[in-house]
């Protein structure tokens, strides 16, 4: 089994209210093999620590296959990695070289404030889905799947802004910390479907309404929410919001 010896350099906060820095962790990055995931090598690091009695890196972590979006880590200044389409769970030690040193540090931004070491409190996006994410309208029992038709075009607009996984990827690397890129997702899956008309207008009003309470920054358009986006989700979807909220806002007047 091929091994690799890494030098780490991890972000440590014991709590929010704690200014946090950065610590070396050479001893506990020898001998790792390329066959861990990058979360099984911040696992076996924690041993190495609970071993020496030492305090382990705390850091989110859930499904490990790339589909819950918790494993929200910045690694060498690249949200989840350099690799492009890949969660930071995905991410495998064989990517990396003997000696390298990886510096791991959680979300950078205002809406997602740092809870201890890797872990941020990621809660603003919950708040958004909730402030529109749903159709409240009583229609009975469920329709047959197949007695709406809905075109190909759409059907795949529509399962490709659903596959956002809500990281905070797209947060993290705008320079803005902008959640432009979420909740055009979250809106578009909604705005191309059938079921999801009879909100539409209220829905984007109400969405954006809390992207912009939660303290989310503005979209200048550098498109780096779609290269960071673990799920590729196209900025088109941007555009859409946009086009789907003047449509709101000019219906009201």
């Amino acid at each position: 089994m091929a091994e690799i010896n890494l030098k780490l350099k991890v972000w440590r906060q014991k709590n929010a209210s704690d200014k946090g820095k950065f610590v070396d962790y050479i001893e506990e990055g020898k001998g790792i093999s390329t066959h861990a995931s990058f979360l099984e090598m911040l696992d076996i690091v924690n041993e190495r620590l609970e071993a020496k009695g030492e305090e382990p890196i705390a850091f989110d972590h859930d499904c490990r296959e790339g589909i819950c979006g918790t494993c929200s880590l910045f690694i060498n200044g690249f949200a989840h990695g350099f690799r492009k389409g890949t969660t930071a769970c995905q991410l495998h030690m064989h990517n990396f070289k003997d000696g390298d040193e990886l510096v791991v540090e959680p979300w950078r931004a205002k809406a997602f404030p740092v809870l201890r070491d890797l872990v941020v409190d990621r809660s603003a996006f919950d708040r958004i889905i909730q402030a529109g994410g749903f159709v409240s309208i009583n229609t009975g029992g469920a329709p047959d799947a197949n007695a709406l038709p809905i075109p190909k075009t759409a059907a795949d607009l529509a399962m490709d802004a659903a596959a956002c996984i809500g990281c905070g990827a797209c947060v993290a690397s705008c320079k803005n910390a902008s959640a432009m890129l979420f909740v055009s997702a979250k809106v578009s899956q909604f705005a191309l479907l059938p079921q999801g008309q009879v909100e539409r207008k209220e829905r984007v009003r109400k969405m954006l309404a809390a992207m912009d309470k939660e303290g989310f920054g503005n979209c200048t358009n550098q498109y780096e929410c779609e290269a960071a986006c673990p799920k590729e989700i196209s900025v088109s979807n941007i555009a859409r919001l946009n086009r789907e909220y003047l449509g709101a806002v000019n219906a009201e007047s």
